[in-house]
């Protein structure tokens, strides 16, 4: 039986007008000025409202070259809905106004069988929109193709869970037919988020946050889930992704593919001058095969 996740978020988060999200997504996935390689697995971005990361997600997903990959993993934060697991969709078939996208149900009773994840319904699915920010950008490079997808909803698991996730994982990621999509901000900064590190050393607060994100995001290049985990141990960096992203880490680490992390783009949402101020960061990557 069909059981369909609506595009809840269309029409606040992006524009539910099909011609004007294809014409936008084109536009600027175009500006990026990136190649499609064969060798991006995996990608990590923003999932923020289009008008404040559509353009920084762009950098994430116009690296991907779409001939070979049938199947995408989605890993993506709870925003509202609280367990300790990994969550499995319940949904056969995820909408956007520009195509629909079927779940992998083979896959999800594959993943199901292992005992170890839970699974979301409809409408904790639907109240969620870190993974659905992405689905439109994948709509439209996986145009004209057929690809399913895995959503996989990831709680707050602590840090052995992360590790045992990663392991039981990381054999789909040697399968080259494969794609993974990780959701996630960076730092959330501003008394609304309660965070507000200022290291003065860096100059406007704007400045510091950056400095702080730049760290996070190079330690994420060296595939260390541990180091990872202690910079978030030191500096409580509010990084709504932090689960998704250590999982994908255990992920690379434990697979036989050699993939590496590159961030191509970081923005933020405004720059921080005072202790008034807020912001949220966005940050793009691609896990691109070392051949």
């Amino acid at each position: 039986m069909e059981k369909v996740r609506q595009a809840s978020h269309a029409g606040s988060w992006y524009t539910d007008n099909p011609t004007k999200l294809s014409s936008d997504l084109e536009e600027w996935l175009t500006a990026t000025g990136l190649t499609k390689s064969p060798d991006v697995r995996g990608v990590i971005a923003p999932h923020a409202g289009y008008p404040y990361s559509g353009r920084a997600a762009a950098y994430a997903f116009a690296n991907i070259d779409p001939t070979n990959i049938s199947r995408i993993f989605l890993l993506g934060p709870s925003h509202h809905f609280y367990t300790p697991k990994c969550a499995l969709s319940s949904a056969t078939v995820y909408k956007t106004p520009i195509g629909d996208l079927p779940v992998d149900v083979e896959m999800i009773k594959e993943i199901r069988a292992m005992g170890k994840f839970g699974t979301m319904d409809l409408r904790v699915d639907e109240a969620e929109h870190s993974m659905e920010m992405h689905l439109p950008y994948l709509a439209k490079v996986f145009e004209g193709h057929n690809v399913k997808v895995v959503p996989i909803l990831v709680g707050a698991v602590s840090a052995e869970n992360e590790a045992m996730y990663g392991e039981l994982l990381a054999k789909y990621v040697d399968d080259p037919k494969n794609f993974f999509s990780v959701s996630s901000d960076f730092c959330h900064w501003g008394s609304r988020f309660n965070y507000m590190h200022y290291d003065h050393n860096h100059g406007p607060i704007h400045k510091s946050i950056e400095a702080l994100d730049k760290m996070g995001m190079d330690i994420i290049e060296t595939g260390d889930p541990d180091a990872f985990k202690k910079y978030q141990q030191d500096f409580d960096n509010t990084i709504c992704g932090r689960h998704p992203i250590s999982i994908f880490l255990h992920m690379l680490k434990h697979c036989s593919s050699k993939i590496k992390i590159n961030f191509l783009r970081y923005e933020q949402s405004s720059q921080c001058l005072t202790m008034r101020d807020s912001s949220v960061s966005y940050a793009s990557a691609a896990a691109k095969l070392e051949t």
